[in-house]
This record gives structure tokens, C-alpha cells and sequence, in this order.
């Protein structure tokens, strides 16, 4: 585990697609094409919206939001996808990731004339993560629907109404 020194969270840009990839490929080693994957994402803004930590000016986690069923008023965001470089992980960069890209996520929200309605979130049921999306955002599991990826898959909802 590597020393945390002050971590930067910043929109994703181009420049950070090399760097991304290579923590996208470490957490999602059952994905492929991890560079075309977060380039694809980038380049899908504002429906999506990309954001990198930085730690001495290196790349190590990003975080993908995504605008669900369209522009609307109120929107219901996806956290599509977060990932921490393994030698990052447990010392809080996940959770500064969501904490500090949020607001810039609901600005941009605003800028369109929409808010937040509600943070929809799927992942692994037996992914640690949860309690993260539970703690940060206030997330409960909703549903569960079983073998969907690679185990079954837990739905959970962020309500902010």
C-alpha cells in the first residue's frame, strides 16, 4: 500500500486515457479493451461524465457517471463505474472520487435545467463496495437478480428527492 499525499479529483481528459486504462484493466480483469472502453465514455459527455484522482500527478482511479433513460428534469444518475489502482485501495480514494465529483456532476445537471433525482448503483452482490455506496450516498439494496454478469448482481438506489 503506497502513501496517500493530498489526491486531486478533476474531469477525465484524453491525456488520462493511457493511465485510466491500466487501472480499468487491473479492476476489471474480466473486461476487455479497457482504453477504447473509457474512451468511448469520455467522449459520450455530457450523458456521461468522467472523472480521474490524480496523486502526484498520475492517474490512480476514476469514476464514470451516466444520465439513465434520456434528458430529463430530474435525472437519475448512474455510478457506472469506479475503480482505485490496487495499491491505492482502502485509504479513502473511492470515496473522495464520489464525494468530490458529485457536485460538479449536479452543476452540470443544473446547466442543462435538470437535478438529481435519485443515484442508481449495480454491482456484485458479494462486492465489499456496497457499504461504500451505503455510507456516501445513501444507498439501500433494492433488488438482487442473480447470474446477471459474472455472479449475481445487486441494483441498489441513492433516493434524493
Amino acid at each position: 500500500m503506497q502513501e496517500v499525499s493530498t489526491p486531486t479529483v478533476r474531469k477525465m481528459y484524453k491525456q488520462d486515457l493511457d493511465c485510466a486504462a491500466k487501472v480499468h484493466q487491473e479492476a476489471f480483469p474480466r473486461q476487455r479493451s479497457s482504453y477504447q472502453w473509457l474512451d468511448c465514455n469520455l467522449n459520450a459527455a455530457p450523458r456521461m461524465l468522467s472523472y480521474v484522482v490524480l496523486i502526484n500527478h498520475r492517474c490512480v482511479g476514476y469514476i464514470i457517471w451516466s444520465q439513465k433513460s434520456g434528458f430529463r428534469s430530474e435525472v437519475i444518475l448512474e455510478l457506472e463505474q469506479i475503480a482505485v489502482a490496487s495499491n491505492y485501495r482502502g485509504q479513502g480514494i473511492g470515496r473522495q472520487l464520489i464525494v468530490a465529483s458529485l457536485p460538479d456532476v449536479k452543476t452540470q445537471l443544473s446547466h442543462q435545467g435538470s437535478v438529481l433525482k435519485h443515484i442508481v448503483i449495480t454491482t456484485r452482490s458479494d462486492n465489499h463496495a456496497q457499504r461504500l455506496y451505503k455510507e456516501t450516498l445513501g444507498a439501500e439494496v433494492e433488488a438482487v437478480i442473480s447470474n446477471l454478469y459474472s455472479a449475481d448482481e445487486v441494483f441498489m438506489v441513492a433516493r434524493h428527492l
